[in-house]
């Protein structure tokens, strides 16, 4: 019991206080349960972190869900996953009320301005690392291409992540001649009512069971499965991502704010299940494939290739929503101006640079 107490208290404390995005929070976490508490050493946690890159979902989130299993068993793995995720779901619970009953009002929309303003800065620094580490070779620059190319005219994130990887898997295969022993996660690709409840859930159960790649790769899928539809507004999209970025906790949180804003409360509960009910689920099955998943070369080969097309849904959804976002010189100079802070400052926290946009933004709009 001692044990799942310690859990406790220090996944709801890391909830309330892990600004900064998954490296951020992956970085609190080694400090607490390696360097702190001594759970593990980093061989061990370095193990955590290498199958959180094998498994579909949020990587600091399913971080946290392996810890409290190694730690607690199974009662530690949901409690770390649920006291992780909760206090940023409850904080943006209240701000998407606001936003619901404000955000349009006169007096919010000169913040709400600037902040779309800075979100394309924002996530173009966080992906620029993730984009020189998946570029490892020829094979996976040309990967990059494709999928760029294919994301830019309009095909579905799904097709063009696992196409490319399963076209570089084959690639793989055919020079290693070897037999490939994987997992790949179950695709849902049934059409659903995402207007409704149970379609919101499905819709964000579908994204939570495959979204490999870093987090902001979610909003891309969001834009195909419900902007595409006329169920959101790109505007909400962006001003659900700035929630995303000054909250605390895993970037997912960005759906309790959205399932809000197409459905109330019912909404915003059933997206947030949806999308994070399949990482507890990968988490607890994944050691009984973990074996030949560390020993398959040509599965890392299929990770490779999906990273690489993340990185480039990612520059296709950047480009979208600058053509929203940057709409005269104002916002222009504050996307460039907090693209040069962050550029120069790559460690500073995302949030101060959320409020410096909303701040700036309010002052911009008189002159």
């Amino acid at each position: 019991m001692q044990i799942v107490n310690e859990i406790l208290s220090l996944f709801i404390r890391l909830g309330f206080t892990a600004f900064g995005g998954p490296a951020a929070h992956i970085a609190m976490m080694r400090r607490e349960v390696v360097t702190k508490k001594q759970w593990m050493d980093d061989g061990q946690f370095l193990n955590l972190l290498g199958l959180t890159n094998l498994i579909p979902g949020p990587n600091s989130t399913e971080l946290a869900i392996h810890i409290g299993k190694e730690k607690g068993g199974a009662k530690g793995l949901v409690i770390a996953g649920i006291c992780f995720i909760l206090p940023a779901v409850l904080i943006t619970i209240a701000f998407a009320w606001m936003y619901k009953e404000y955000g349009t009002l006169p007096q919010a929309e000169p913040f709400i301005y600037g902040v779309r303003a800075v979100v394309i800065p924002v996530i173009l620094v966080a992906v620029y690392p993730l984009a020189r580490a998946s570029l490892k070779s020829n094979g996976l620059i040309v990967v990059g291409i494709a999928a760029l190319v294919l994301a830019f005219i309009g095909i579905n994130e799904v097709f063009v992540m696992f196409g490319v990887g399963l076209l570089y898997l084959i690639y793989n295969f055919i020079k290693a001649k070897k037999v490939v022993v994987s997992v790949f996660p179950v695709l849902f690709f049934a059409p659903v009512k995402a207007a409704s409840n149970s379609g919101l859930f499905w819709v964000f159960l579908k994204i939570g069971a495959i979204l490999y790649g870093s987090g902001y790769v979610l909003f891309a899928f969001i834009e195909d499965e419900l902007v595409a539809k006329g169920l959101l507004s790109r505007e909400q999209l962006m001003d659900a991502i700035s929630v995303g970025q000054i909250t605390p906790g895993p970037v997912f949180s960005s759906v309790t704010f959205i399932g809000y804003q197409i459905n109330g409360l019912m909404g915003a509960m059933l997206s947030t299940l949806g999308v994070f009910i399949p990482s507890f689920i990968f988490v607890s099955l994944i050691g009984y494939f973990k074996g030949k998943l560390l020993r398959s070369i040509l599965f890392k080969a299929f990770l490779d290739a999906i990273n690489v097309a993340s990185v480039a849904i990612i520059a296709v959804v950047c480009l979208k929503m600058g053509q929203e976002a940057l709409t005269d010189w104002r916002t222009i100079a504050i996307a460039v101006l907090s693209f040069l802070i962050l550029w120069f400052r790559p460690s500073l926290n995302s949030a101060y640079i959320i409020l410096f946009g909303s701040i700036f933004g309010y002052l911009l709009m008189y002159f």
